[in-house]
């Protein structure tokens, strides 16, 4: 059984694609790892065959060139990408995911962050950008009073990120994975752990790849320790994204609140599509949105 949300026939077309490139595929039954957002992962055997949105192929393959040079840290695409009925495909060797329901690795987290933070920036990488999508999902907000607090919120980043003004100059430039989350995470064949999702990676400011754990331990969704143990073991590895010996929060305030509002703003849409009310969670960051307004305009 699967289930396919992105377009009828594509799971079938990605696993045709699967057996091809596996030489397991022939006899293993293929597997729905995701299917969520435009996007279908398929498993087939010992590769996993992933169908990006329509609308994220620009500088894929610049990208991909980046992550081969970074094997012992990044998961990169085993040939070049294909197309199929006009969108992207993609095919990895296969890697355990996360489970939640064990020990999560955050400390194993942490240092790959920090030892993509500390590689050699190729003269050519490509640039990460500005992190639009917190714009984008505002906008689609509807009306309500869980909608009006988190576009309070949004109104107290700065212009820049509010799609507003030009971007300031980065100060801080490394490689970074650019939509970093423990769901980014596999376990290799050799036992170890590295970065899958490279259609963000470029060079930015590595603060933002630290943003979404610090913006779930600021709710209070994430706990003290987990969020201790993840920032210790980035420090412990050298990462750049924070001072050090310093107050980490004069780097991650920003990206932390931008976080914020953009999973509130995840939650508020998906809670409407399902219509139903927001649960503890996601209450949490709506109430964060709530702290971030009574701090006041972060520009």
């Amino acid at each position: 059984m699967h289930t396919e949300t992105v377009r009828p026939g594509l799971f079938a077309r990605l696993v045709e694609i699967g057996r091809a490139a596996s030489p397991t595929g022939a006899e293993a039954e293929p597997e729905t790892l995701y299917d969520r957002h435009g996007v279908l992962v398929v498993r087939v055997g010992d590769v996993a065959v992933k169908a990006h949105q329509a609308d994220r192929g620009h500088g894929f393959v610049e990208r991909a060139r980046l992550a081969g040079t970074l094997p012992g840290i990044l998961v990169g695409p085993l040939g070049p990408p294909l197309d199929v009925d006009g969108r992207m495909v993609s095919v990895y060797p296969f890697g355990v995911p996360v489970d939640p329901r064990q020990e999560l690795p955050w400390e194993d987290g942490a240092r790959l962050l920090a030892a993509l933070h500390s590689a050699t920036v190729p003269a050519d990488a490509p640039s990460w950008g500005r992190p639009a999508r917190v714009a984008r999902l505002v906008s689609e907000l509807g009306h309500g009073p869980a909608a009006d607090e988190v576009r309070r919120a949004f109104a107290t980043l700065p212009t820049w990120i509010r799609g507003e003004a030009a971007e300031p100059p980065k100060e801080n430039t490394c490689l970074i994975h650019g939509d970093w989350h423990l769901g980014q995470m596999v376990c290799a064949q050799d036992g170890q752990w590295r970065l899958i999702d490279i259609e963000d990676l470029g060079r930015g400011d590595p603060a933002w790849d630290l943003a979404r754990p610090a913006a779930l331990y600021s709710a209070g969704v994430l706990s003290p320790d987990e969020w201790g143990r993840f920032l210790g073991a980035y420090t412990e590895a050298g990462g750049p994204a924070v001072p050090a010996g310093a107050d980490p929060w004069t780097t991650l305030d920003i990206p932390a609140r931008t976080l914020a509002i953009q999973i509130a703003a995840t939650c508020v849409k998906t809670a409407g599509r399902e219509d139903r009310p927001l649960d503890g969670a996601e209450q949490a960051m709506v109430d964060a949105c709530g702290r971030i307004s009574a701090a006041g305009d972060a520009a």
